[in-house]
């Protein structure tokens, strides 16, 4: 892919005169061409993106509640006219779903940021709204928060995988595996399991009990069981006020459709061809960050629903910055727009991209570890 920066773990030069001139608007002005330049320029720190991207940390308490109400009063109306369409025809009802289950993306996203600390200054209020909209999403927030933080904490790192990320094996460890290893890797790489079985099993089953926690004490218990209870409150209500059969017929295909959408999301976030993974001698944050995270360069009304988290290289250089200004960043510092760029017919072919070839430093299919063997 072309303007991909090429990892460069070793640099450790001083930028910070270079830095400091960039901050200050007069000078980056007259720099402008050699910012513009950045994406060609294989020396630059990846430590100095994230000090661009850390200035766009300052949530806007306006823009946040106005972002919160837009989508929770959009979620309702579609609802409610999902409940009015049963009346008309189901294929109503089905088609309605689509857009709801778009609203629905983005209460997550809105709780992601949340869990970020990116929706409001006050981390108490982050908390407590990403709370109540785990209800909705029906994700724990806590037990969430803290995964996703591994997450980001070591993307692109080899030697710790398997904690808030989808599972990636290298060329060496599959062929290392059994036949039984390698047949149940492939079933869990089959796009019916990951984006058809695995997200019914994440929001339906894992999301219920928080077993991977178990030895982190009492506060997962009681997010995941908090949340479950609260989600029985708001489903019985609900069920009351509408009725058993009509409230399963409206609800079920919003959650399974946008609980795909979900894991659809997060796979091309990392998983694309010229991704970035590292032993951790060799892994670096920011590097991982920059080129481990895609842009995935969406149409504008996906853009919208999505909540710009395709915008995943620069939410990773900086965790803090809420979804509303990430387009903002890419506005000032052009340089990182082509850097992990996926378009959607690109994010389609990437579904079978399965191994990590540490000998070329990408992701490869099946099919091509299978020509390579037989050469």
């Amino acid at each position: 892919m072309q303007g991909k920066l090429e990892p460069n773990f070793g640099h450790r030069a001083d930028n910070s005169d270079k830095l400091m001139q960039l901050y200050d608007p007069q000078m980056r002005a007259a720099l402008n061409p050699s910012v513009e330049g950045l994406a060609e320029n294989t020396g630059i720190d990846a430590k100095i993106m994230a000090k661009f991207a850390a200035q766009y940390r300052e949530p806007s308490r306006v823009r946040s509640l106005f972002e919160l109400i837009v989508t929770i009063g959009a979620l309702t109306l579609l609802w409610v006219a999902m409940w009015a369409s049963l009346h008309i025809g189901y294929w109503l009802t089905l088609l309605l779903a689509v857009p709801t289950a778009g609203f629905v993306v983005r209460v997550f996203m809105i709780q992601h940021d949340c869990g970020h600390g990116a929706f409001f200054r006050q981390r108490s209020v982050n908390d407590w709204v990403g709370r109540v909209l785990g209800i909705l999403t029906l994700t724990p927030y806590d037990v969430w928060r803290r995964a996703h933080a591994l997450h980001h904490a070591t993307n692109g790192n080899l030697d710790r995988r398997g904690i808030g990320d989808i599972d990636t094996v290298t060329v060496r460890e599959y062929c290392a595996r059994s036949r039984l290893g390698r047949l149940a890797y492939r079933l869990y790489r089959h796009p019916a399991v990951m984006f058809g079985v695995g997200p019914v099993y994440l929001f339906f089953l894992k999301h219920r009990l928080p077993f991977g926690m178990m030895r982190d004490g009492w506060r997962p218990w009681v997010s995941s069981l908090a949340t479950n209870a609260a989600i029985a409150l708001a489903v019985t209500g609900m069920m009351a006020l509408v009725g058993t059969s009509q409230f399963l017929l409206i609800q079920l295909p919003i959650t399974l459709l946008a609980a795909s959408i979900g894991v659809w999301l997060f796979y091309v976030q990392h998983q694309f061809e010229t991704t970035l993974w590292a032993h951790e001698g060799e892994w670096n944050l920011q590097e991982a960050a920059v080129h481990g995270s895609s842009h995935y360069d969406l149409p504008g009304i996906l853009r919208w629903f999505t909540a710009n988290i395709g915008i995943h290289h620069v939410h990773h250089l900086c965790s803090r910055i809420p979804y509303y200004r990430l387009p903002q960043v890419l506005r000032d510092h052009p340089h990182l727009v082509d850097i992990g760029r996926v378009t959607f017919i690109q994010s389609l072919r990437s579904v079978r991209l399965t191994l990590w070839d540490e000998a070329r430093g990408q992701l490869v299919s099946f099919r091509q570890v299978r020509g390579s063997k037989a050469h």
